[in-house]
């Protein structure tokens, strides 16, 4: 199960950069895609929730500083180091 979220995760990681590069060809200029822009294209009510769940019930600085630090870096390395910690994670061991 491992392995498919990390297939998954590095599929989107690709969609991410290759849709980017098609704004290159299309507009002439590289526009990263935030995270935190596709996080709210999929859930904005879950992104909302999430901020408010953090703040009041977890650490009300680990939003600000921490979170939004994440939503506002490019999707793909997020999502291509996810796909990597999954595979990783998903790898089976060598037996000796």
């Amino acid at each position: 199960m491992r392995r498919l979220i990390g297939l998954l995760l590095l599929a989107a990681a690709i969609a991410v950069l290759v849709w980017e590069a098609m704004g290159l060809v299309q507009y002439g200029e590289w526009r990263l895609i935030a995270f935190g822009e596709i996080a709210f294209r999929l859930a904005p009510e879950s992104l909302n929730l999430a901020q408010a769940v953090t703040q009041r019930y977890v650490a009300p600085w680990l939003w600000d500083p921490v979170i939004q630090t994440f939503l506002l870096w490019p999707a793909w390395p997020i999502l291509g180091g996810l796909a990597v910690l999954f595979l990783a994670w998903g790898r089976p061991r060598r037996r000796r």
